[in-house]
Parts: C-alpha cells; structure tokens; sequence
C-alpha cells in the first residue's frame, strides 16, 4: 500500500506533516493558549483577583487575538500547507460513513474509512476556522467602540462571550483526543508516523 507524503516514506515511517505545517499549528495553538488563558483570566472572579494587572491582560488578549489569523495567512506559503487545506475542505461519500460510525460508536476498522484527514477532523478545522474569524470580528467592534452603535457592541459581546466558552470545551476535547492518541501527537511533533498507524487510522490516504 502506498501513502501520500510531503518526503520520501521508508519502510516504517510515513511523512504526514511538514515542517511548516508543523509551525503553523504550534503558533497558532500558542496563540489559541493565551487567548483562551487571558480571557479566563478576564471572566472568573478567582483568577481576575489572583492575576490582577487587568489592563495588561486585555491588552495582551487583544493583540493575541489580532494576531491568531497570521500563522495560517503565513501558512499559505507553504505548497504542503494549501495541499491539507485543500483535503480539509474536500468532503466525500465515505466521510459521511466515518460520521455515521462515528454516531454509532462503531470503532471497527472498516467501519471508519479516512483519507489524510478523517471526517471529524474536517469539521473541526472549519469550525474552529468559523469560530476565530467570528471572535475576531466581534473582538474588533469590542475594542473600537467608538466605531459602532450600541446595539452591535452589546449584541457583540455576547457572541463574543459564549462563543469563546465553547470553544473552551472543544478545544479541551481536542486536547484530550490528541492526549489519547500519542501517534497522532508524534506525528504533529515529528512530522513522521509509523506506516502501521497511517494505514490503521487514514486507510484510504494514498500517494
């Protein structure tokens, strides 16, 4: 069976990610990190009082939100990078079957047919995607207030304020799916995975 790869495979080791893919996930879950830490910080009583210095932690949760959209835009750059971008988007007959094992809770292996990226990946990434260009634009009318009636900052706010606890849980579910799958994670942190992972988890990822 033959893998798709950024680099030649050996016998045992598949390339999955390249090094510039690699680097837009880590800045951007950095910045994902502060924004999501800040505004905790920003919301629960206990941690405002515990931190304090509250204009310097709207300050930096403002500019690390401004910032979020620039490792992908950077990212661009990277023929690897608009290829898995490419895959994200693309959505095919069987990631719909991956979804209804999904549903199920059918964990047999030809019950959840992947390419590079399965079903629940796919959804994510354009979720999360939503999500940030959502945040950020409710962020900016936040912080320009003088820019917008009222009723846009206040109706602003509140999207901004549920939309980010959801992203909270999902980003702790996503955290705890990686945690769960340490070849997935080696794979982000290596850029490599072994071929028996690739072939078990993304059957249908081929050169």
């Amino acid at each position: 069976m033959s893998l798709r790869a950024d680099a030649p495979a050996t016998a045992t080791q598949v390339r999955r990610f390249s090094r510039a893919e690699r680097w837009v996930h880590r800045t951007t879950a950095a910045l994902m990190g502060v924004c999501v830490l800040t505004a905790a910080c920003l919301y629960i009583p206990e941690l405002a009082e515990l931190v304090g210095r509250r204009a310097l932690v709207v300050t930096v949760h403002e500019w690390a939100g401004l910032a979020l959209p620039v490792p992908v835009l950077a990212g661009l750059a990277s023929r690897a990078f608009r290829g898995d971008l490419r895959l994200l988007n693309r959505f095919g007959p069987h990631d719909r079957v991956w979804l209804r094992a999904a549903r199920r809770r059918d964990k047999r292996r030809e019950a959840r047919p992947a390419g590079k990226f399965n079903a629940g990946q796919k959804i994510y990434a354009a979720w999360i995607a939503g999500a940030t260009l959502v945040m950020l634009g409710t962020g900016l009318i936040m912080w320009f207030t003088h820019l917008t009636p009222l009723v846009w900052r206040t109706s602003a706010t509140f999207v901004h304020d549920w939309l980010a606890l959801t992203i909270g849980i999902v980003l702790a579910g996503h955290i705890g799916m990686a945690l769960a799958d340490p070849e997935a994670r080696r794979g982000m942190r290596t850029g490599s995975v072994s071929r028996e992972w690739a072939e078990r988890e993304h059957p249908l990822w081929r050169r």
